[in-house]
């Protein structure tokens, strides 16, 4: 990888590790790199400086910091699979005797909400960024399209994706085609449907090029379909703080309870086929009337 590690990483041949993993993207290999180097720092700080002297419970503490310093349980995972892969390694060339990784989990912990976004968040990926200011008009419909549509119908980035041009109406309604090749209609606010039409009068001609013809509903820069991934780029270039496109549809369905939606109506729009599923929102929403009580009332 060319870097050079110094100190305590070095130590740990971090670096040999990482040139071994040449079946993954150098995304995730960087993904790797920032976790394994965060780990070998802990336990510097806390007198390990060998991966020879690591235990299974000094890893297992670790994990355990990271829970108390409130990262979210699927990093927390993630950072646990690097470890078990680092040691792995670490076994197979000698620089350790047994594995102290093996069997290792991340702690339960308690279950994190759902991110809900405030007004004021949606407003501001919907006028986006400085740095999405500088997009072509075409660009700008289609983002606003996406977002609009993501928060004004629940549906998940890959039905998103998925969309074709006679899939929508300017009736508010959405044909989807959801896990396990289910169809369901679901409603779009009139503000998604404007927004959907704008771009597709708009901004999609001039996107559609001979080569790539096709009745995708979103298009990316190249004329093909939008992919999640693409869906990820325009939340990162219009949002302050990181949004994960999932959040837009944690709140489609937290601000539907908040305003009194049947909790059936909203498992249905978003395809749940169980209502346990959807019942974490009625827990969100408890949260945010207690926050508001909390924040407002005199005697709170």
């Amino acid at each position: 990888m060319g870097r050079d590690y110094s100190g305590h990483v070095a130590a740990w041949d971090v670096s040999a590790w990482l040139e071994s993993l040449t079946r993954i993207a150098p995304s995730t290999r960087s993904v790797y790199e920032r976790d394994m180097v965060a780990a070998v720092a802990w336990l510097d700080e806390h007198g390990v400086t060998d991966p020879a002297a690591v235990g299974r419970r000094t890893l297992r503490a670790y994990l355990a910091d990271l829970d108390r310093s409130g990262y979210a349980r699927r990093t927390i995972a993630r950072k646990a699979s690097v470890l078990r892969r680092y040691f792995d390694w670490a076994r197979r060339t000698g620089r350790v005797e047994s594995d102290p990784s093996a069997a290792l989990t991340a702690p339960k912990g308690t279950a994190n909400l759902p991110t809900v976004l405030t007004a004021a968040e949606i407003d501001g990926l919907l006028e986006g960024s400085a740095r999405a200011a500088s997009e072509p008009g075409e660009v700008d419909l289609r983002d606003r399209a996406v977002i609009e549509l993501l928060y004004g119908s629940g549906i998940r980035v890959s039905e998103l994706c998925g969309l074709e041009l006679d899939d929508i109406d300017n009736s508010g309604v959405l044909r989807v085609w959801g896990k396990g090749s289910k169809q369901r209609i679901v409603p779009v606010s009139e503000a998604a449907t404007e927004a959907v039409s704008r771009w597709i009068r708009d901004g999609r001609p001039s996107m559609v090029t001979a080569d790539t013809a096709t009745p995708s509903l979103f298009l990316n820069r190249a004329g093909r379909s939008l992919t999640p991934r693409d869906v990820r780029r325009i939340l990162d270039r219009r949002a302050v703080s990181p949004t994960h496109p999932h959040a837009l549809r944690h709140t489609f369905a937290t601000h539907l309870l908040d305003g009194g939606a049947d909790l059936r109506a909203v498992q249905e729009m978003l395809g749940h086929a169980d209502l346990a599923t959807t019942q974490i929102y009625t827990r969100v929403s408890r949260e945010r009337m207690r926050d508001v009580h909390r924040s407002t009332h005199p005697r709170a």
